[in-house]
């Protein structure tokens, strides 16, 4: 599932092709989008990221709203429109732009994040078109619906939230602080890259308590979430790892499996220490954290490597 970082890139790239223009919307016959009448042909105001959570603001009761889910994404690209094909849910354009000529640049999928080094993209101003399948949901909000989810979530550390709100969710809760991680209600937009990696660059046991966590923890990691979450909305990849952390590339972006301290390295050795890392289901996902580095506070717990 894209986190924040995906979210805020699209939000932000889709500013810059259609905000303050009349934009056409139009969903193929037989697609699960119903309500494309109510906004097509207006005039997009902006973009609007929170969380997980992109809003498309067409004036007041005419949001439309697009969770990505799982399984959605998006496509883009610059000249005519394509042929439909696929379960297109959607598709967004601008009149005039799609007369235009095709454009250097390539549309790219999401997929597994590492593989995107950047590079290729389409520039954001000249997409013309943008189709979407696959999303949880896409469908029309009113103002009202939009502001109680809005509500409904958590502080954003990539729309300049501070961490106060966090920090109090956190410490108001017995549940493990790596399942509150995932609780979009406290922290909207980390998702499970994050939370993993979050939790193992401030050296917290995952399955610490959230009310048995300093504020000066929680502080310090909400003002690490903002850095790296945006550095991911650049060129799509989640990397966490310090140069100095990485036993084969200290320069330049690193290699793929040295992207990450933790996630996804379930049995290989901690970057850190040598100790395998562990996994569990936590929340619904797959929690991978090091039993070392990450040892309980109440002890001073050495695994054998």
């Amino acid at each position: 599932m894209p986190e924040g970082n995906e979210i805020h890139r699209w939000a932000e790239r889709h500013n810059a092709a259609f905000a303050g223009k009349k934009i056409r919307v139009d969903a193929p016959e037989g697609s699960r989008f119903q309500d494309a009448a109510l906004v097509d042909n207006r005039k997009l105001e902006k973009v609007i990221a929170v969380g997980k959570h992109l809003g498309y603001d067409f004036g007041k009761d005419r949001i439309l709203h697009i969770h990505l889910g799982m399984y959605g994404d998006f496509s883009e690209g610059t000249g005519p429109l394509p042929p439909e094909k696929g379960a297109l849910r959607v598709r967004l354009y601008d009149a005039q732009a799609i007369k235009g000529p095709v454009e250097p640049g390539e549309s790219k999928r999401h997929a597994w994040y590492s593989n995107d080094d950047g590079t290729g993209h389409i520039e954001a101003a000249k997409v013309a078109w943008v189709e979407l399948r696959g999303p949880t949901d896409c469908s029309v909000f009113s103002q009202q619906q939009w502001e109680a989810l809005e509500a409904r979530l958590g502080p954003d550390p990539l729309n300049g939230d501070p961490a106060t709100k966090f920090v109090e969710k956190v410490r108001a809760r017995k549940t493990a602080v790596a399942a509150l991680l995932m609780d979009q209600t406290i922290a909207a937009g980390v998702g499970n890259i994050y939370r993993a990696e979050l939790l193992f660059r401030a050296k917290l046991d995952p399955f610490t308590p959230g009310n048995a966590v300093s504020e000066k923890t929680l502080e310090a990691i909400w003002k690490d979430a903002i850095p790296l979450m945006k550095a991911g909305m650049v060129d799509r990849r989640i990397i966490t790892t310090k140069p100095k952390d990485r036993p084969t590339k200290k320069t330049g972006l690193p290699l793929k499996e040295e992207a990450h301290y933790v996630y996804r390295r379930q049995g290989k050795p901690c970057l850190i220490c040598g100790t395998k890392i562990l996994t569990q289901v936590m929340a619904g996902r797959n929690l991978f954290w090091c039993p070392n580095c990450q040892a309980p506070a109440s002890h001073s717990m050495k695994v054998p490597a």
